[in-house]
């Protein structure tokens, strides 16, 4: 599959090329060094010489990612300085500004990643020459608008996107790249005091946690598939207590010892209701009945008709001993099972201390 580029080498491309188109050199290509001294070469939109600098324009490039990026148009304006060497980076229309601690960026700049700027930094330095600095202004046409569909809101990043990479380059459907965008949910929620965090599968369980639970929308992180290693990186945080909250096909699978949720990777859900409920007593018909279904949307009403409620408490329980077992004991983990409409389904004791403590609504 085609690998692409990182906003930061799009940024970084598009400083030189406009720092070119200044010096009267225009390019349909710009290579750029990664973090880690890569050449990468980017292909450049277009270019224009002004009277302080220049600016060029960069179509992001995702490569075969699907990247909600891929596409749009990077500009960057850079202003030249004469009798100074500071290099500053700005943001510009649609890009982000820092509004919470926790991030590799501090509270108030704009949202570019190191990486990024040492890219940037690279890419001018090249060729501004002898006792000249520069402003660099980073704007995205379409960032505010994109911005609402990525976690940026949570992560206290306000007005746009952020511009990212570790390496300069987009791998395809890259899940460590997709990890690292939610692990800062939780350096932001211990920088801001937490040491009791609610993980959530995802959109739909956050705004349950937070809007009908009372839960602090601060506390409240996304894993999407990745329960198992938002738990590392709890304990790497060195978070005291979590709560994992959300709708029973997920956490169903995590009382079976399933960390990676995705249904490709495992999927026993309802083998696993099923043994439970044998476990409890349910007849056969009843666990017929529970395998021949698809969901367990699909189920719930099955445990209804045989009154096997508490199964749901168990599942709870039993989701959170094997998530205490898969960190090794290093966190407290209590569970929350719901339905898609958020009405309580099953929860252990583990679950009701923490959210107690976290002040939620819950009785």
């Amino acid at each position: 599959m085609r690998c692409g580029f990182t906003t930061g080498s799009c940024a970084a491309a598009g400083a030189k090329a406009a720092l070119l188109a200044y010096f009267e050199k225009n390019v349909n290509e710009i290579d750029v060094l990664s973090p880690q001294g890569d050449k990468i070469i980017v292909p450049i939109k277009s270019t224009i010489k002004t009277n302080e600098g220049g600016i060029a324009t960069v179509i992001k490039d995702g490569g075969d990612d699907p990247d909600i990026t891929n596409g749009i148009d990077i500009v960057v304006e850079v202003k030249v300085r004469i009798n100074t060497t500071e290099i500053n980076i700005k943001a510009g229309q649609g890009v982000g500004i820092v509004t919470k601690p926790g991030l590799a960026v501090a509270v108030g700049n704009p949202a570019i990643n190191l990486g990024p700027q040492t890219m940037i930094k690279s890419a001018v330095s090249s060729v501004l020459g002898d006792n000249k600095g520069c402003d660099v202004i980073i704007s995205i046409p379409e960032g505010e608008k994109l911005a609402k569909k990525t976690l940026n809101s949570v992560l206290g990043i306000k007005g746009g996107l952020s511009i990212i990479g570790t390496s300069g380059i987009v791998r395809p459907m890259s899940e460590e790249a997709f990890k690292d965008s939610l692990s800062p949910q939780i350096s932001v929620a211990k920088a801001l005091g937490y040491q009791s965090i609610v993980l959530v599968p995802g959109k739909i369980g956050q705004e349950i946690a937070i809007k009908q639970y009372g839960l602090p929308e601060n506390a409240v992180i996304q894993t999407s598939n990745f329960i198992g290693y938002m738990l590392e990186c709890s304990v790497h945080e060195e978070i005291k207590n979590v709560i994992l909250l959300g709708h029973l096909g997920k956490l169903v699978k995590v009382a079976a010892g399933v960390f990676h949720t995705h249904n490709r990777i495992a999927d026993a859900r309802m083998e696993t209701i099923a043994a439970y409920m044998g476990a409890m007593g349910a007849p056969k018909t009843a666990i017929k009945e529970i395998l021949n279904c698809t969901t367990t949307e699909a189920a719930m009403p099955i445990i209804e008709h045989y009154q096997m409620f508490d199964i749901y408490n168990l599942l709870a329980n039993r989701a959170s001993e094997r998530a205490t077992r898969y960190v090794f004991n290093d966190l407290v983990i209590g569970t929350v099972i719901v339905t898609l409409k958020g009405n309580l389904l099953g929860m252990d004791n583990a679950a009701k201390s923490i959210g107690g403590n976290l002040g939620w609504s819950i009785k």
